[in-house]
């Protein structure tokens, strides 16, 4: 009969949980840094013209110079149309029109509004809906640089067949002194990367069928959240 303290099973060296976690977090780590790098290195430091023009062009509200860098494209024949998507439902056409006088006249004969989305999937649920009513074959997407590849991985998925061209809007703040010497646009960019990871793997987990969080547009209008009054769709 084994006595209670005749136990010879292995035992675990001591510090082994310890040095598990440890490396653990530690890959964790630099799993996360090296995905912030690759991010940071699709963010363009100047605007670029389109090499090509579109059907249509699609500004995402939320950022400065946003409108008035789609309104110029527009103007410059980038696009037949302009959707302005994420506008809020209190704003209208010639709200937005005072803030653009060299652009008025196109506000009246090019550009739709859209005061339905609320976040950058549902910019992306509503440029579709737009683009397929107008047969757009092609899209100019235009929003900041730091939120352009989070921009582009939704409306990638909601619209695969679609050729989307990317004008990336560069603010003054980024033009004036580099990211990592400002703390408010590190954090800027930490909350932005947190997002973009978030969406790339929603969008795989729905390319398997798993739908965790379906979009805000597309359900029942009891259970749509209301805007704030000072929300803004990015």
């Amino acid at each position: 009969m084994t006595s209670p303290t005749d136990d010879r099973s292995p035992k675990l060296p001591r510090g082994w949980l310890r040095a598990a976690v440890v490396s653990t977090i530690a890959f964790a780590f630099v799993g996360a840094a090296a995905g912030f790098i690759a991010f940071l290195s699709q963010l363009r430091g100047a605007e670029i013209v389109p090499d090509r023009k579109a059907d249509g062009i699609v500004v995402l509200t939320g950022g400065s110079s946003r409108v008035s860098d789609a309104m110029e494209l527009l103007a410059a024949g980038y696009g037949r149309r302009l959707l302005i998507s994420g506008v809020h439902p209190t704003s209208t056409a010639s709200d937005i029109s005072r803030t653009l006088p060299e652009n008025q006249s196109f506000m009246t004969c090019c550009v739709d509004l859209d005061r339905t989305a609320l976040s950058t999937r549902g910019n992306a649920a509503e440029a579709r809906r737009w683009a397929q009513a107008r047969r757009f074959k092609s899209l100019i997407v235009v929003t900041s640089n730091y939120h352009m590849p989070r921009a582009l991985v939704e409306f990638s998925h909601a619209m695969p067949e679609t050729i989307l061209i990317p004008f990336a809007v560069v603010g003054d703040k980024w033009r004036e002194e580099p990211w990592w010497a400002s703390a408010s646009t590190l954090r800027l960019l930490l909350s932005e990367y947190v997002k973009y990871i978030a969406a790339e793997l929603r969008v795989r987990l729905e390319d398997f069928g798993i739908d965790l969080s379906p979009e805000v547009s597309e359900q029942p209008p009891g259970m749509q959240p209301k805007r704030p009054a000072t929300a803004q769709a990015n």
